[in-house]
């Protein structure tokens, strides 16, 4: 099995490029309706990062080695994944 605090830095690492192409393409989104952009949000930043945090907690629960990367990875992918689940509360 390969390393699971890896995975985490990985999903974490993805969030943030599909963070960039909503950025990037926010223009030719806007004829979207409200539900769909924000079902497409959640999909796209919060459950990566949800993924990231478990993958995280998974490799300090099975002891892997460098605990450092699961910390790094839990920290980040909760906190990138919690910021965007309260922009998408008050979104519209």
């Amino acid at each position: 099995m390969s390393n699971l605090a890896a995975r985490s830095i990985g999903l974490f690492i993805l969030a943030v490029f599909f963070l960039m192409l909503l950025t990037l393409f926010e223009g030719l989104l806007s004829g979207m309706s409200l539900t769909a952009e924000k079902v497409m949000s959640v999909s796209l930043l919060v459950l990566p990062g949800a993924a990231g945090a478990g993958f995280g907690v998974l490799s300090l629960v099975r002891r892997e080695p460098k605990p450092w990367l699961a910390i790094l990875g839990i920290l980040l992918n909760a906190s990138f994944a919690l910021f965007h689940v309260f922009l998408i509360s008050f979104a519209g």
